[in-house]
């Protein structure tokens, strides 16, 4: 005889009071009739059975408070033909003691579940088997039009979620469209997902006087910003090695070679090479290095070493035409570097304002491997080499 208890109703709600029995001992019920009424501290809400047949006990009274997991009704013999094609329908409770019955898809723990359906089912329908979907989420979708044939469900083992549903009709109100977050989407996007996690994450930036930068890159056939940038980078990570780190559990460990990664935008999305040992290379040596890394990103033929392994990130977002950028640090790496775009500015030299060439460095560091003091000093000495940049190439 199979017993329905109080399903989940959601929202971490543990209980519910029963406002009114909506049938009685004796009546007959088919799946999804709404059979009490309940208040939780949320909201009134009428509960679907999942059974078909006849109510043969209610358990509580009116105003009664009961647990999620309670007896509600019992139900004799179920009629035959009540279920919805495909849907998995809970057996009666065994010595568990568990209904299998769910409000919000999440199905049963310990009851075993068994097929039924229609003897007859129109040609053309799916023969994906729908995940076991509660009465009110088959409800839910039946009165807003959605097919639950092609909902994926978010929960355990694909089951189909009042949420999953409430996603579908909210997106389609909106006109939107699903894109699938796979692939290189996916791996940046869990990357990122972990370095806000984990790391807490500190930012210091400071405007800077570019215009000897642009003079020196004119002069240095064959090297860009970015590579001036990178070695200035390098050497300003040998005078504070504390970003070139990574915490691993309880200890920072400092590394002796910089791994350094530079972004880069792709047809495929945004990708992090790796310059392995910059540290070893010349700025023209680090500049051929870039340039090769960059063109077989754009071909899609690096490897997972070559987007792998890397200490430290430097990125040229000013190519996008945006000043600043609260970067997120490439986990499990220590700090990222980034520039903005150089434009006209007025800026004071010699007493007098004049305009110049400026553009904002901007640092974001973790806070675990070191302080501000530290993480300022290496700002400066990268935004000291970008206003003197022959002088600083000099002394590298």
């Amino acid at each position: 005889m199979p017993e329905f208890k109080l399903p989940d109703l959601g929202e971490g709600l543990t209980e519910a009071e029963i406002v009114r029995w909506l049938v009685a001992v004796g009546d007959t019920i088919t799946v999804d009739q709404p059979v009490v009424e309940v208040e939780t501290a949320k909201a009134a809400v009428e509960v679907p059975s999942p059974f078909a047949g006849e109510v043969t006990a209610l358990h509580g009274a009116a105003g009664e408070t009961l647990p999620v997991g309670a007896p509600l009704l019992s139900v004799g013999e179920q009629a035959p033909g009540f279920t919805e094609p495909g849907v998995v329908v809970p057996e009666p409770a065994g010595e568990t003691g568990e209904s299998g019955n769910v409000l919000i898809g999440y199905g049963t723990s310990a009851a075993t579940t068994k097929r039924r359906r229609r003897s007859r089912r129109p040609a053309n329908a799916s023969t994906r088997t729908v995940a076991v979907i509660s009465p009110i989420v088959r409800r839910l979708a039946k009165e807003n039009g959605v097919d639950l044939r092609a909902v994926p469900g978010s929960g355990p083992q694909g089951v189909i979620r009042r949420c999953d549903v409430e996603r579908e009709i909210a997106g389609r109100s909106a006109g939107g469209r699903r894109i699938p977050l796979k692939g290189l989407r996916k791996t940046v996007a869990d990357k990122l997902s972990t370095s806000r996690r984990e790391i807490p994450e500190a930012t210091v930036w400071v405007d800077v006087d570019a215009t000897g930068l642009l003079a020196a890159r004119d002069q240095l056939d064959g090297v860009g910003l970015l590579a001036l940038l990178a070695r200035f980078t390098v050497a300003g990570l040998k005078k504070f090695p504390e970003l070139n780190s990574r915490v691993e559990r309880d200890e920072i460990v400092l590394l002796d070679q910089v791994h350094l990664g530079f972004a880069a935008q792709t047809d495929r999305g945004l990708v992090v090479p790796v310059v392995r040992d910059a540290q070893e290379m010349n700025t023209r040596a680090l500049s051929e290095a870039l340039r090769e890394k960059t063109a077989a990103a754009r071909a899609g033929e690096l490897t997972p070493a070559d987007l792998t392994g890397g200490t430290f990130t430097v990125n040229n977002y000013g190519v996008f035409g945006v000043d600043g950028s609260a970067a997120i640090i490439n986990h499990p790496e220590a700090a990222i570097l980034g520039m903005g775009r150089i434009i006209d500015r007025p800026w004071v030299v010699g007493g007098e304002l004049v305009a110049r060439k400026v553009c904002q460095l901007t640092l974001a560091f973790d806070h675990r491997v070191c302080d501000g003091g530290t993480a300022g000093g290496f700002l400066r000495f990268v935004a000291d080499c970008v206003e003197a940049p022959v002088t600083a190439l000099a002394d590298l």
